[in-house]
């Protein structure tokens, strides 16, 4: 069994995850999977006045996902969407103090989610 190097925050958003739910009718929905490693990731966004004010998610994946969907949440939230839109999977390894290689997936996976859950948000306006 491989022996992962995680950040001492890695460690602390997968073992204390902040924003862990799911938001009631929330303004926008993503879900998102890795067939590679079977992780599943489920953001869901309050937005008003155009500024996402919540963020909660559910993963069935690694701590690496766990991790980055944490960060993930807690990097938009206050964030216009425009912002939001302009985040990357660099900007939660850099707010993790970094991943290993092979997890860099898990960062992807949250970026995905969060460009699924703006376009739900803006397929409902």
């Amino acid at each position: 069994m491989p022996q992962w190097n995680y950040t001492d925050k890695v460690m602390d958003y997968f073992l204390h995850p902040r924003h862990v739910g799911a938001i009631d009718n929330p303004s926008g929905f993503g879900e998102v999977g890795s067939l590679a490693c079977g992780d599943v990731m489920q953001l869901t966004i309050e937005v008003k006045g155009g500024t996402i004010t919540d963020a909660r998610f559910k993963t069935f994946g690694c701590a690496s996902a766990i991790a980055s969907a944490s960060a993930l949440c807690e990097l938009i939230i206050g964030k216009t969407i425009e912002q939001a839109r302009r985040l990357s999977n660099k900007h939660i390894v850099d707010f993790l103090g970094g991943l290993p290689d092979k997890k860099i997936h898990c960062s992807v996976l949250g970026k995905q989610a969060l460009d699924e859950a703006i376009k739900n948000y803006e397929s409902k306006r």
